[in-house]
C-alpha cells in the first residue's frame, strides 16, 4: 500500500509546478489570483476617487450636485461656480474666462455635459446619518424617507411636543408621548399661536391682493441695464430707460451691496433699487408697487409691498433691498446681461 504514495512523491519531484514564466513560454493562460474582500473594497475606493478627481468642479473642487457646464475646452464647471464667476467678471468689467485654460467663458460659448451629470450622479455618497453609501442621485431620497437614523420630530409637534431624535426612535416615543392627552385648553394656545404666524403670512398676500384691485393699476416689465460710473475706479450700477405709468414718467435703479467700493470681494451679495418719478407733478402723488421676476426668467423673489409719496420735492424712493431669496439668486441675476423684472404700480387714492 506505501508504493503509490512513494510513486506520486517521485512523479511530483519529477514534474514541478510551472511558472508564471514557464505558463507564458507556454502560451499557456495565467492561473487568476483570487482578490479577498478588502482587495476589492480598496480599488473600488480608489476609482472613486480618481474619477472624482477627474469629474469635479475645476473652481471649487468639489464633485457638481447637479448641472455640469464645460468651456469650449472641456474644462467642467458646476452651476453654482459658472455663475458666480459670471457675476465677477460683471462686477470687475471683465471679461470671464475659464479658470483653468482661461478662454473666453459665457452663457453662449458653453454647455452642459450631460454624460459627466449622469457619471456623477452614479458615483456613490455617504448618506449624512448613516454609515450607509448610496449612488448620488438615490440620496436625496434615502434621507428623507428611508434612513432609519434620520432626524424626525414627534408628529404633536405643532401642539408643543419637543421631542426630536432619529427615525428608528420615533415609535417608542408616541407610545410614551403625553402631548395626544392634552386637555383642549393647553391644545387650544398651540393653536393660537400657530394662527399668529399663519396670520403674518396672510397679510402679505391680503395686501397683494389690494394692490392688485385698485382703481389706478399698471404692470411693468423692466429691463435693467448694466452701466459704469465716471469715478476713478468705476461702480457697477444698473437702470432702465424710460417707462411710463400712471401718466407719469419713471425710471427703476439698482446697484450692488449699496454701492460698496469691492463687491467682487465679498460672498454675499445683495441689489438695492430705486423708483425715480422723472415727470413734474401738479399733486403729490402716493404709490405702492411690488417687483416680481421678469417672464422666461427663474428669479426667486419674496412679496413685499412697498408705498412711497413723491412730489416735486421728493422724486426718489429710498433704496429698498430687492427681496431675493439668498445670494446665489443675485449671482444669477448679475451674470446675465440684462435683469429682467415685473413691476406693478398702483396709485394710492385719498
Amino acid at each position: 500500500m506505501a508504493e503509490p504514495a512513494a510513486t506520486s512523491t517521485q512523479e511530483s519531484m519529477e514534474n514541478p509546478p510551472r511558472t508564471d514564466k514557464q505558463a507564458i513560454e507556454s502560451d499557456e493562460p495565467l492561473k487568476k489570483k483570487l482578490r479577498t474582500g478588502s482587495e476589492k473594497k480598496r480599488e473600488e475606493d480608489d476609482l472613486e476617487q480618481r474619477l472624482s478627481g477627474i469629474l469635479c468642479c475645476a473652481v471649487c473642487l468639489d464633485l457638481p450636485e447637479v448641472t455640469v457646464f464645460q468651456c469650449t475646452n472641456g474644462h467642467l464647471m458646476c452651476a453654482g461656480c459658472f455663475t458666480h464667476l459670471l457675476a465677477d467678471a460683471r462686477l470687475k468689467d471683465e471679461q470671464p474666462t475659464c479658470p483653468n485654460c482661461r478662454c473666453e467663458i459665457s452663457k453662449n460659448l458653453c454647455s452642459r455635459n450631460l454624460a459627466v451629470e449622469k457619471a456623477v450622479s452614479e458615483l456613490p455618497a455617504p448618506c449624512a446619518f448613516c454609515p450607509r453609501k448610496l449612488p448620488r442621485h438615490a440620496l436625496d431620497h434615502h434621507q428623507r424617507r428611508e434612513c432609519v437614523e434620520r432626524p424626525t420630530h414627534c408628529p404633536y409637534e405643532r401642539i408643543g411636543c419637543q421631542w426630536a431624535g432619529p427615525f428608528h426612535e420615533l415609535a417608542d416615543h408616541e407610545g410614551v408621548c403625553t402631548f395626544p392627552e392634552q386637555p383642549g385648553k393647553e391644545v387650544l394656545e398651540s393653536i393660537l399661536a400657530m394662527d399668529e404666524k399663519s396670520e403674518d403670512k396672510m397679510k402679505i398676500y391680503q395686501n397683494i391682493v389690494k394692490l392688485l384691485s385698485m382703481e389706478k393699476t399698471t404692470f411693468t416689465d423692466l429691463q435693467l441695464r448694466p452701466y459704469r460710473t465716471d469715478d476713478f475706479i468705476t461702480k457697477l450700477y444698473y437702470e432702465t430707460s424710460r417707462f411710463n405709468a400712471l401718466n407719469q414718467q419713471w425710471v427703476v435703479k439698482a446697484r450692488v451691496n449699496d454701492d460698496e467700493r469691492n463687491p467682487s470681494h465679498v460672498l454675499e451679495r445683495h441689489l438695492t433699487f430705486q423708483l425715480i418719478l422723472k415727470s413734474r407733478l401738479t399733486t403729490p402723488l402716493e404709490v405702492q408697487f411690488i417687483v416680481l421676476s421678469g417672464p422666461f426668467t427663474t428669479t426667486k423673489l419674496t412679496p413685499k409691498i412697498f408705498r412711497v409719496e413723491f412730489n416735486n420735492d421728493n422724486t426718489e424712493s429710498p433704496h429698498s433691498t430687492l427681496p431675493l431669496v439668498d445670494s446665489a439668486e443675485c449671482n444669477k441675476l448679475l451674470s446675465g446681461k440684462t435683469i429682467n423684472l415685473r413691476l406693478i404700480l398702483a396709485q394710492v387714492q385719498k
